[in-house]
């Protein structure tokens, strides 16, 4: 197994973790699928010589040493880490309880945190490696509806940002992956929970919110096939981005908030630059 590389992805038993791990296969990387029901990832890959479905709660630390363990004497190493799995807790924040929300954290954030800390150690040992995280344009661009999912990507997004020197001196390097509104499962039961209606004020736009929603599930113009083939890509070359936007919506979203930070700078530059200290020339 000297020769392959090896993909270990978090979330491999639906969606665009699925894309991923068979798109990494077909570009002849070992892949560890790993999920909290392995034989649902193994069902949901498929067959292949290279491919080790391992159990994984990403909320688990342990279960997340057990599964690299068991990735490491399987393969050898790890190459690459793709932190994919996680959930989508959407509600207006007054609506959306704190146990609801702290479970949101706990996976969109604490999920890859866990996972990363138990793969690190043997890229260090490697002197090398890739930490992918999927994060979201709801990392960059928050919304109305999505507080609590939001908050768990802007999160990961400073966790990445701040990894990535802390990690380049030992030939690791990080890569986020902020996707727009691709055709995959996010928006089905499955992976969207609703906050339950409770404040008369919320509930008319909740209503309108959650039919939108629910007109978009299956209808999203990206194709994860082509994301993941994508990704596959960058992350086999020799400069991978430290942040990627996928999807020309993504694009657009990027570059809104470039622009609107850009005019909030300058909206009180003037005040902004006079707080000095009068101490200070």
């Amino acid at each position: 197994m000297a020769e392959k590389k090896v993909l270990l992805i978090t979330g491999a038993g639906r969606g665009m973790g699925v894309d991923i791990a068979r798109a990494a296969l077909a570009a002849g990387y070992a892949v560890v699928a790993t999920g909290r029901h392995p034989e649902t990832v193994a069902q949901a890959v498929g067959a292949a010589e290279d491919l080790l479905t391992v159990r994984l709660d990403v909320t688990d630390p342990a279960s997340a040493q057990v599964a690299v363990r068991a990735a490491v004497d399987r393969f050898g190493r790890i190459d690459v880490l793709v932190n994919n799995a996680g959930t989508f807790i959407a509600g207006f924040f007054e609506e959306i309880i704190p146990d609801d929300f702290r479970a949101q954290i706990e996976t969109n954030l604490f999920g890859p945190l866990n996972v990363a800390r138990a793969v690190l150690p043997v890229m260090r040992a490697q002197r090398s490696g890739l930490v992918v995280t999927i994060s979201s344009t709801a990392g960059i661009v928050g919304g109305e509806f999505t507080s609590a999912y939001a908050a768990s990507k802007f999160a990961l997004e400073g966790w990445m940002e701040s990894l990535t020197p802390e990690v380049a001196p030992y030939g690791i390097r990080t890569m986020l992956v902020e996707p727009g509104f691709f055709r995959t499962d996010l928006l089905t039961p499955e992976s969207t929970s609703y906050a339950q209606p409770s404040i008369d004020d919320y509930i008319e736009r909740t209503r309108r919110t959650v039919t939108v929603w629910n007109g978009m599930n299956g209808q999203q113009g990206g194709d994860p096939a082509k994301l993941a083939a994508a990704l596959v890509q960058l992350v086999s070359s020799d400069e991978p981005p430290l942040r990627w936007a996928a999807g020309a919506d993504a694009v657009a979203a990027l570059e809104d908030k470039a622009q609107t930070l850009i005019k909030q700078a300058d909206a009180y530059r003037e005040l902004s630059s006079s707080l000095a200290h009068n101490g200070v020339s």
